[in-house]
């Protein structure tokens, strides 16, 4: 639903310069990146601890936006074309203008809140509910202070029913949630211990989560926790739909569960009703039962809930980015099908193509009413996105194959996905991403298997969403003023160079760190752009180095020369280098007692200009070496001083590794070295930092066997069966980098949520667990290695290593899979 710009400024300024009144709004922006329809966005410059949106304005405007919120102090001088509206608070201002569309709007609204299971909920309400509402929903799990009023802005007139997710981390967030979503029917799922720090207690929290409903008509919550249960019961019992036991509105009375599915028998306005689910996890049952309970009080008839409740999916709140056939990549996001989840698809897509070609294969949007203007977004969306070929699957992008064609001359059609597979032909997907985005019901799983590149059942999975989350956590301690260097080196410690890199660089690191030329050649070549610093350069790739634009360390007057002999053999003038100084950990760089020497020959060959001078931290995560820490930052100092008063400029100085950084706040100077902390691993002794695991290594089960006591497993009659034993062989050994070291009961995996020792030797390429006291096992069975069930910090203790060693022994015939939450 469009509104005009004077509309806007209506609602939320009292202060405005309207260059073209004429503007309508459409589309509402607050990340410069994520930029799709110029003319039609509105952009909020929101401002954070490390930078401000208002810094984006010139770059957007350039880019044709032409309707901005800024702070009232902001100077719109030098944008004579431009509609600024002038507010104090511009997070403030999105929030009022979203509880003002939402006011537009007379349909039933669900509001979710709990700490988890909120998006699980509402994506199979959206399943349940599709065939009887046009449903507008939270994309993912937008749910935060900013993510609530940007669902609540897709509301417009077709839509019949509303579903969004509110989330809080302290006292007084849901006021202002409340204001936006006002839902006229509440969901609580369950309130448990994540984000607890900004609670005094849980009653609290419980009570803070229960505003969302102050004008709701029902609340529907579960009465298996007491505090909730004291705290909802102040509510009139008649605007309550509890489910569980006792006095319930849906008393359940029974769970069976089998192999794959669970059955679910209750009582219901006195008589006996049930439902059957495929799944068998108590997360699921739950989550299964608090969606019933929203159906039966919906009056959808019993009959259709059980049908629908068998056809539940699980779903798949994270988009994957894996190896397919022909060197493509493959990006699976085949579990929804609309407007707002196809940009973000698109999004990803464009941030880890590169310079690789695209594709989109997109079926017929989910909702079956969806009219030709949303088809006209569709495409405007992939040309924005600079999408090379398309292909659409379903009788409606069938019906509108020439207005799609007439824009993307590559463009294919096909009326299902059985008429798209029988054609197939995979020689026409050679070295390109490919996005796969398709409603639940076209069932993309089967094109996705025809991209699937076949390779054994290990798997390493990276998680960019959790590194984009450790990256935060850092620069929580890093100053504004100060850049972030991350290294990606090793092949990103094991976990895929091009692929980090990218996440990298669409969340604006300053600059990235490689070992050697090639890696970041790399880089170059799959669309890397940003400043890299290749850590050891060799003579024989000075030219790649120039080629490439990238910027060598020098850290010896031999390489030095040789470097500058070559600029100067081929007629370039100035180059960045990097110039590294070794004040303590004696492995590479210029010596203190050389530095007259190096000023010298810095002077006389202005052809390699000085882009940062740097040092190492040899104990920075250790108390016990603070004083050589504080040692090695002052001859660091000292250095950088003479230097610069020798060659007469400024440079970028850096010392600060990633324990450092909140360590050592004083020595992070103009930039910081961001490591293996990017990946999960915190290096320091404080343990403050909330980082999440980027890696998690997974194989699978091939067989199960039984071996009697006395029996031995494995190469050399190592593994001796100390009793009547159940053994696994599992499809990783230590040519995929699962180390010989854990063999004999040293090393662990995670299973059905046990720890399973190693038994025997670890084989080349299978190892051998004792699964005996683990239940329920299977061949097929998916193990962890490492990752969140069993942390690498631990698996590097058992074998007396060290993390770095463990993430880059993965080995590369093991297949990445990347995958964005």
């Amino acid at each position: 639903m469009p509104y005009s710009i004077q509309e806007i400024s209506g609602v939320i300024s009292d202060d405005a310069i309207i260059a073209d009144a004429a503007t309508t709004i459409e589309f509402l922006l607050i990340d410069s990146r994520r930029l799709v329809f110029p003319e039609s966005t509105l952009f909020f410059a929101l401002s954070s601890p490390r930078r401000n949106g208002e810094t984006f304005i010139e770059e957007l405007y350039k880019s044709g936006v032409k309707s901005f919120i800024v702070s009232r102090n902001f100077d719109a001088s030098n944008f004579t074309t431009a509609n600024f509206l002038f507010v104090d608070d511009p997070l403030r201002a999105l929030q009022k203008l979203a509880a003002f569309h939402r006011k537009q709007f007379q349909i039933p609204v669900v509001g979710i809140t709990g700490s988890n299971g909120k998006t699980i909920v509402k994506e199979w309400l959206y399943q349940l509910l599709q065939d009887d509402y046009n449903i507008v929903r939270s994309p993912k799990s937008y749910n935060s202070q900013i993510g609530v009023p940007l669902s609540v802005w897709q509301l417009n007139e077709t839509h019949t029913l509303a579903i969004f997710e509110a989330g809080i981390s302290e006292v007084g967030e849901m006021d202002a949630l409340e204001e936006i979503i006002q839902p006229t029917i509440g969901i609580l799922t369950n309130v448990g211990a994540a984000h607890s720090a900004g609670f005094a207690s849980k009653e609290q929290k419980v009570k803070e989560k229960l505003k969302l409903f102050h004008r709701a008509y029902t609340i529907v919550s579960n009465n298996q926790d007491t505090v909730i249960n004291s705290v909802i019961s102040q509510r009139k019992k008649e605007d309550l739909f509890i489910w569980g036991s006792g006095d319930a509105d849906l008393k359940i009375v029974d769970i069976e569960k089998t192999a794959k599915q669970s059955v679910i028998a209750a009582i219901y306005s006195g008589r006996t009703v049930s439902i059957s689910i495929p799944f068998t996890d108590n997360a699921s049952v739950e989550n299964a039962i608090t969606c019933w309970s929203l159906l039966l009080y919906l009056h959808v008839d019993e009959e259709v809930i059980k049908k629908r409740m068998l056809r539940l999916q699980s779903v798949e709140m994270r988009l994957q980015l894996k190896r397919g056939i022909n060197n493509c990549s493959i990006i699976n996001d085949s579990y929804s099908n609309d407007l707002s989840s196809l940009r973000m698809a698109l999004e990803f897509l464009h941030q880890q193509a590169g310079n690789q070609a695209t594709t989109v294969i997109l079926s017929d949007l989910g909702d079956t009413s969806s009219s030709d203007e949303q088809y006209q977004k569709v495409l405007q969306a992939l040309l924005q996105h600079k999408v090379q070929k398309f292909i659409g699957i379903g009788s409606r992008l069938l019906a509108l194959q020439s207005f799609f064609q007439d824009a993307i001359p590559q463009s294919f059609f096909y009326n299902s996905v059985e008429s798209f597979i029988h054609q197939f032909l995979n020689i026409r997907f050679r070295d390109e991403v490919i996005l796969l985005k398709g409603a639940r019901s076209f069932e993309f799983e089967q094109i996705n298997l025809l991209f699937e590149q076949k390779v054994h059942q290990t798997v390493l999975e990276v998680n960019l969403s959790a590194m984009a989350h450790n990256l935060k956590e850092y620069q929580r301690y890093v100053q504004p003023t100060t850049k972030v260097m991350a290294m990606v080196k090793a092949f990103s410690y094991g976990s895929g160079s091009a692929e980090v890199a990218s996440v990298l660089q669409f969340h604006k690191v300053d600059y990235l760190a490689v070992a050697y030329a090639d890696e970041g050649v790399e880089l170059r070549k799959a669309g890397i752009h940003m400043p890299i610093m290749v850590m050891n350069p060799e003579v024989i790739t000075f030219q790649s180095l120039v080629e490439y634009n990238l910027e060598p360390e020098m850290y010896s007057f031999a390489i030095s020369k040789a470097f500058n002999d070559y600029l100067q053999k081929e007629g370039l003038q100035q180059f960045p280098v990097h110039i590294k100084i070794d004040t303590g950990m004696h492995r590479l760089g210029f010596e203190v007692e050389d530095i007259d020497d190096l000023i010298r020959f810095l002077t006389a060959n202005p052809r390699l200009v000085v882009k940062s001078v740097f040092s190492h931290l040899v104990a920075s995560e250790n108390t016990a070496h603070d004083a050589f820490t504080q040692h090695q930052a002052e001859v660091f100092l000292q250095v950088c001083e003479q230097i610069k008063n020798a060659i007469g400029y400024s440079f970028i100085r850096h010392i600060s590794n990633s324990a450092a950084i909140f360590r050592y706040p004083q020595y992070q100077f103009e930039l910081v070295r961001l490591g293996i902390g990017l990946y999960g691993v915190d290096s320091s002794a404080e343990k403050v930092l909330s980082l999440q695991p980027v890696a998690t290594l997974r194989s699978t089960i091939a067989q199960i066997r039984a071996v009697k006591k006395g029996e031995t497993v494995g190469y050399s009659r190592r593994g001796l069966v100390t009793r009547d034993s159940l053994i696994a062989t599992i499809r990783i050994g230590y040519a995929d980098g699962f180390n010989r070291r854990f063999g004999n009961g040293v090393g662990h995996v995670f299973i059905k949520g046990t720890l399973a020792p190693v038994i025997g030797s670890v084989c080349m390429d299978m190892t051998m667990i004792d699964i005996t006291d683990v239940q329920g096992v299977t061949e097929g069975d998916v193990v962890e290695i490492f990752g969140t069930n069993l942390p690498i910090e631990k698996l590097a203790q058992l074998c007396d290593t060290i993390p770095y060693e463990i993430m880059t022994s993965v080995s590369q015939r093991v297949k990445r899979e990347y995958y964005q939450e």
